[in-house]
């Protein structure tokens, strides 16, 4: 990048100017505004399996790569788990499915067409979900809804990681729940939390 200086008329280059997380905009998305994004589903013509995508997304803090990647058989709707097979060399967990994720996670997969791909979501076309296809349809579906920002599909990842520091969960647990090799990616959600500043008048 290239300024003027005043005083020389030269032309003098600058670095790029870095910005931390924390002075970032709102890149997240709260547990009242995921019910907003579910709401924007209703009006989708796969209104189920838009669902279940978005609450697997939000309650596991998917990457939109593990979202697509997700298995048929990582499902265990008898003991209402979901392995969680993590990218980037993270931890890879069993994790409990909420209630809300099972309902729609079984009203999407009695309706759907057979197919012969081993993935949980599939397209119209019943092929699996790429990286671009999640982005658009989080796109569509929160235009639909009444958020008053588009949504992203890191905002659920964000969002799962702030839900957590919010209950006041420590550092490794929310770390190892989002399957982060290095713990300074997690501290950002314990150190900016609102819960964290609730008592700071008492």
């Amino acid at each position: 990048m290239t300024n003027r200086d005043k005083k020389s008329g030269r032309n003098v280059k600058s670095g790029p100017i870095t910005i931390n997380a924390h002075e970032k905009g709102k890149d997240f998305i709260t547990e009242t505004e995921l019910e907003e994004l579910v709401q924007g589903t209703k009006k989708c013509r796969h209104r189920w399996r838009d669902t279940a995508m978005l609450r697997v997304m939000f309650w596991h803090g998917l990457r939109v790569s593990e979202l697509c990647n997700l298995r048929r058989s990582d499902l265990d709707f008898k003991s209402g788990q979901l392995f969680v097979r993590r990218v980037k060399g993270g931890l890879s967990t069993h994790q409990p499915l909420r209630g809300d994720e099972l309902r729609a996670l079984k009203r999407y997969l009695k309706e759907r067409s057979s197919s012969a791909f081993p993935w949980v979501f599939i397209t119209e076309r019943g092929e699996q979900f790429t990286r671009h296809g999640v982005s658009y349809l989080l796109r569509v579906i929160s235009e639909r809804s009444s958020l008053p920002f588009p949504g992203h599909p890191h905002m659920l990842r964000h969002g799962c990681g702030y839900a957590l520091a919010n209950r006041g969960r420590d550092t490794r647990l929310i770390q190892d729940y989002l399957g982060h090799r290095d713990i300074k990616h997690t501290t950002r959600y314990t150190r900016t939390a609102s819960a964290r500043f609730e008592r700071a008048w008492d």
